[in-house]
């Protein structure tokens, strides 16, 4: 099947999926008021419905799975690890603790503060990973970049912890625990404007790391013979893939599964090339991650579900499937 047929397919996965989620919800209003809105026309109250809550949820979960399943698939190439995901070199858990830490100390009263500090904490373990990793040698060794991440991340957990115990009460507790599993309730649609314009950039550029990520997938050495700069791939794939995660984790909190399951149900149907792998990420992850929040928010309604539970739920038992096949 060629690159063309794929893309296609997958697009036509993500726009239906996005339509789907637009007709389906708590409120009464179905597929039918959903086409009539995207017409100009409909009632002000499903217009409030499908223009104001449910495109910005799809939007967002169409920008933020993109990202995280296209992060995914470069660590994973990367680390040379097929169970690398975005997570795995710390970002998370500096998002966490930064959005955790002005949540306990009052700033998270407004949400662009919780988003900062999420932001803010991201980038401060990026920043701490890739010093670790660099100092224990300047070819940046992949393996000590992978246990930089989990020391850092671990350390993180371990203040966010002590934060939580010794100075939240219950409502910050409350609070902080349901942003660790992330949700989409929040989306707003300059928000969204706003995380296009940065996720566009760097998607784009891991696009263009394509043919490099292939030859270093398959070994640094052969890689460095055929005349690919390592170090500089790897340093830009990490420091790009990085700053996405960081981005998306700020604005949705921590979503787990999307960055680990995606790219392997693609590489086990269509190959681990990436100049295709990448953009058919992009696809599937953006539809994973709005079916797994139209869930979310439909399946215990009026209540609503955290986004990365869902994930986690689906992505779990799916995970084990394909690692029994990709066995077998």
């Amino acid at each position: 099947m060629s690159r063309i047929v794929v893309l296609g397919l997958l697009l036509g996965l993500a726009a239906a999926s996005a339509l789907f989620a637009l007709g389906v919800g708590a409120a009464p209003v179905g597929f039918a008021d959903a086409v009539a809105v995207a017409f100009g026309e409909g009632e002000p109250a499903q217009r409030a419905v499908v223009l104001g809550i449910r495109l910005p949820r799809v939007l967002l979960a169409l920008l933020v799975g993109g990202a995280l399943a296209a992060a995914g698939a470069v660590f994973q190439a990367l680390l040379r690890n097929p169970l690398a995901d975005p997570y795995v070199l710390g970002v998370s858990s500096g998002a966490a603790l930064g959005a955790v830490g002005m949540m306990v100390f009052g700033a998270g009263a407004f949400a662009v503060g919780v988003e900062a500090g999420a932001l803010a904490g991201a980038l401060v373990a990026m920043v701490v990973v890739l010093r670790v990793a660099l100092a224990a040698g300047r070819t940046l060794d992949t393996r000590v970049l992978l246990l930089a991440g989990v020391v850092v991340g671990a350390f993180f957990n371990a203040v966010i912890l002590l934060l939580l115990t010794m100075e939240a009460d219950a409502e910050t507790f409350r609070s902080a625990v349901f942003w660790t599993m992330g949700s989409l309730a929040r989306a707003d649609l300059a928000e969204i404007a706003g995380l296009a314009l940065f996720l566009g950039p760097c998607l784009l550029a891991l696009g263009l790391l394509s043919r490099p990520l292939d030859l270093v997938a398959a070994g640094e050495e052969t890689a460095g013979y055929l005349g690919v700069p390592v170090h500089r791939i790897k340093l830009a794939g990490y420091l790009v893939a990085s700053l996405a995660v960081a981005v998306s984790v700020s604005v949705a909190g921590v979503i787990g599964f999307v960055g680990l399951i995606v790219p392997h149900a693609v590489r086990m149907l269509w190959g681990a090339d990436h100049r295709l792998l990448l953009p058919a990420s992009v696809l599937a992850g953006g539809a994973f991650l709005v079916l797994a929040d139209t869930a979310a928010r439909t399946v215990a309604a009026p209540a609503e579900l955290p986004t990365g539970v869902v994930t986690a739920l689906i992505g779990v038992p799916l995970f084990a499937v394909l690692l029994v096949r990709s066995s077998k």
